[in-house]
């Protein structure tokens, strides 16, 4: 095996990890939270995602703008000291797109305060100023969906950011940081580092970095792993104030999910499944540090918000890392048109010809016109707002004036000359700017990665011992059985799964599971793509992806194009699909009454899930 890249100062039996933040403004108090809640050995903030980028560069541009997350700096104005007293170390990828501006400013603040905190950073991620050179190089940058050169897929790009893993995160550790900050790492590289630092893992020990990967892929996103966002929210205890969520990781990758004592909401076999399905592809999840094997991870009820996590393989990573590239994308503006009662079909056509005809002859019409009709209750609604409708109407072009006051003069105009009961809910008096998400990647061995701690001289971290191209077939929908329709039930899919949904780039996944056997047997000969695509008319006509995980009980879809050009392009009224799942979940089917019957809800399904197959 290869030589370890980190040595913790003492053996650990366990390394316990935290997280306080999910997002770019997840709870502010949750870090303090964390820190007085119990002991923890780490601490990781997630504050990044791909639109996030987008934003810190925007922000940057301000006058006295930052490109990183300032909310971390303010919430460890007062928890640096702590955080030295109890000996938790940090780990967050707030440094955005400036994390050595960042590390700065922490090292003023442990001045500032009269603490000997030692301040680390990982750089080597922005590859924006290296585009000319890489490309000059060899690199096409080949967008991950079409296969487009980057050079050939619009605008200049703004943001250009590789995933790292975590093996520069250990290093800062090794080195004797005390906060570690970095720029785009993955989500779970946030606790791989920590992990590999704390047990001495080699840089070959595939199945024990796999199992941190999927650690840290459940902690990601905050209280998601504690009952936030679940398919069956209203069994969760103080939902309005739910616990972040601990590792207990062991030296051989596995993991025992859990929250402090007396915090609201639970970790159970579900609400930990529900975050295993958020957000991912292939079960061959790949990593910079590993490829992890979804679909090999078997997950179990350990006690009262105890939920271990085993049997997780890895594999060596790909050969290339994921590019994060964000392009100004133009300008957008929207208008929505109230339609009340009936006719409703009828009164958005005569509206939207309307709208187009002030451009016939007036200013120049926008280069994109996407109008779509949300509809309400049409007939013998109980009230007013239950009867509307609405018609949006999104204008993009490259030219804000065009999408300007054009626009809401174009939807102005129909007050007194369109269909009954016209109003605007949504004037667009202004336009936007908007941005491109384009997900590719680049050779690992053309991103050189250097780990600074304190006024030391930077270092660099090991690769991957070696790598292997990844390969992961969506699997063919199985041939559809005879049922018998005498003994069949009209019910929502809801009451036989939950489901978690989210955004990857410009497709959006929906991952479902169910705590029944039989249903699962159900799920897996019945839930084709095909069927999903009748019960999501709008994903009709569009490539799906299904993947299954029979030890979560569990099947993921990969829904590819739904979100056009990302979460910043998209006109859906969803732009990250987060309801996506929920949708799914109220359309109906028919099953035998026996799957029905077996898919009745544990009286104690937050206490003790039962464990997985």
């Amino acid at each position: 095996m290869t030589q370890p890249a980190a040595t913790p100062s003492t053996p650990r039996s366990v390394l316990r990890v935290g997280n306080c933040s999910g997002y770019f403004g997840d709870r502010p108090q949750a870090l303090r939270e964390m820190l007085e809640g119990g002991p923890l050995d780490v601490l990781t903030g997630d504050y990044l995602a791909e639109l996030t980028m987008l934003v810190l560069w925007k922000t940057g541009r301000r006058p006295g703008g930052v490109g990183y997350a300032p909310t971390f700096l303010a919430q460890m104005e007062d928890t640096l000291g702590l955080c030295l007293d109890q000996g938790t170390k940090v780990v967050v990828n707030a440094g955005g797109l400036d994390p050595r501006g960042l590390a700065e400013k922490l090292t003023e603040l442990a001045a500032r305060v009269g603490v000997g905190a030692r301040i680390g950073w990982v750089e080597g991620d922005d590859l924006l100023a290296r585009l000319p050179e890489l490309t000059a190089a060899g690199e096409t940058f080949p967008h991950l969906e079409d296969g487009r050169p980057l050079a050939e897929t619009g605008a200049p790009a703004v943001t250009a950011n590789a995933y790292l893993g975590g093996w520069g995160i250990a290093e800062a550790l090794r080195r004797g940081a005390d906060v570690v900050v970095t720029g785009r790492v993955t989500d779970a590289a946030l606790v791989v580092g920590p992990a590999a630092w704390a047990f001495d893992w080699a840089t070959d020990d595939w199945d024990r970095l796999a199992g941190a990967v999927v650690a840290g892929h459940v902690l990601e996103c905050g209280t998601q792993a504690t009952g936030g966002n679940f398919s069956f929210f209203q069994e969760v205890p103080d939902l309005l104030h739910p616990g972040f969520p601990i590792a207990e990781i062991a030296p051989d990758g596995s993991s025992v999910i859990t929250k402090h004592p007396g915090t609201g909401g639970a970790v159970t076999v579900e609400t930990v499944t529900a975050q295993l399905l958020y957000e991912i592809a292939s079960p061959a999840y790949a990593n910079p540090d590993v490829v992890t094997h979804f679909d090999t991870a078997e997950v179990s009820q350990r006690g009262p918000d105890r939920v271990a996590i085993t049997g997780v393989v890895g594999s060596p990573p790909p050969p290339t890392l994921k590019v994060c590239v964000n392009q100004e994308g133009g300008h957008r503006n929207t208008v929505a048109f109230g339609l009340t009662g009936l006719d409703v079909e009828a009164k958005a056509t005569l509206a939207l010809r309307g709208f187009l005809a002030h451009f016939d002859d007036g200013p120049t019409r926008p280069a994109v016109v996407d109008s779509r009709v949300l509809h309400g209750r049409a007939a013998d609604a109980a009230t007013n707002a239950d009867a509307v409708s609405r018609l949006v109407i999104t204008c993009k072009d490259a030219d804000p004036a065009v999408v300007g006051r054009p626009v809401f003069d174009a939807a102005n105009r129909l007050a007194l000359a369109s269909y009954p009961g016209m109003y605007l809910e949504d004037a667009g008096r202004s336009a936007r700017a908007f941005g491109v998400y384009v997900p590719t990647v680049v050779d690992r061995t053309r991103v050189p990665v250097s780990v600074h701690v304190a006024e030391e001289g930077p270092t660099t971290p090991p690769e991957p011992a070696t790598t292997a191209p990844l390969s992961s077939t969506p699997t063919v929908d199985p041939p559809s059985p005879a049922d018998d329709d005498g003994n069949l039930v009209e019910t929502p899919l809801g009451a036989l799964v939950g489901a978690r949904s989210g955004d990857k780039g410009g497709n959006a996944n929906i991952g479902v599971w169910t705590w029944s056997d039989v249903v699962h047997d159900w799920l897996s000969a019945h839930l084709t793509t095909g069927l999903l695509c009748e019960l999501l008319p709008e994903v009709a006509g569009l490539t799906v992806d299904r993947y299954p995980l029979p030890r979560l009980r569990a099947l993921n879809f990969v829904v590819h194009d739904l979100l056009d050009d990302g979460v910043a392009a998209t006109t859906r009224p969803d732009p990250q699909a987060k309801g996506l799942g929920e949708f799914l979940r109220s359309r109906t089917v028919r099953v035998p009454r026996s799957v029905l019957a077996a898919a009745t809800r544990p009286e104690a399904a937050l206490e003790g899930s039962p464990s997985g197959p």
